[in-house]
């Protein structure tokens, strides 16, 4: 068994740590990963105010618990997209180890076409839902609700793109997540 000591050597012989990371490289980061980094910074800053105001100044801005709330919801939809391009959204693969290759094959296609199916269905339903939404307001805020299910529609159209991208993946390399659950996006 391997001793702490026998690692690499951090701390140099004027006891000061000398340890390097490694250059941080953010160009394989996608655009609804900065979108969502984006969303969760306003969040945070929202949720700081709201501390603020609310222990500090003990004049809590009613606001605030509004906009983090639809804030929080734009997270959760423009991150599900950056789940949906890494292909980690949960998933049973456990059938595919029994089944004969083509079968299992067939299976991970149409989960693919499922996929991009449910997406594009839900794109068309928050299109027709805003429609319908036209003149609605915020509770507290004067602005119209169709801008949080604008940023839904956004996180949509993005899983929507997205699972054509994944699909276009495993039909270029012959197989899919479920057949091999080692795998990454990034294999090829």
């Amino acid at each position: 068994m391997n001793s702490i000591d026998e690692g690499p050597k951090v701390m140099g012989d004027d006891g000061e740590f000398h340890a390097q990371d490694e250059a941080v490289d953010l160009s394989g980061t996608s655009f609804e990963a900065w979108v969502a980094l984006a969303i969760f910074w306003a969040l945070g800053g929202v949720v700081f105010y709201q501390f603020v105001t609310r222990y500090v100044l003990n004049d809590s801005a009613s606001w605030t618990e509004e906009i983090a709330r639809y804030l929080l919801i734009g997270t959760v939809f423009v991150g599900a997209a950056i789940g949906v391009a890494k292909n980690n959204h949960i998933q049973v693969d456990l059938l595919y180890r029994w089944l004969p290759a083509p079968l299992g094959r067939a299976m991970a296609l149409s989960v693919d076409v499922i996929r991009i199916a449910f997406f594009a269905t839900m794109v068309v339903l928050t299109v027709q839902l805003m429609m319908k939404m036209d003149s609605y307001q915020m509770t507290i805020i004067d602005l119209p609700m169709n801008i949080v299910y604008g940023v839904c529609l956004f996180g949509f159209a993005m899983m929507a793109v997205r699972s054509v991208w994944v699909m276009k993946v495993h039909v270029q390399r012959g197989y899919s997540v479920l057949e091999r659950p080692e795998t990454t996006m990034d294999d090829r």
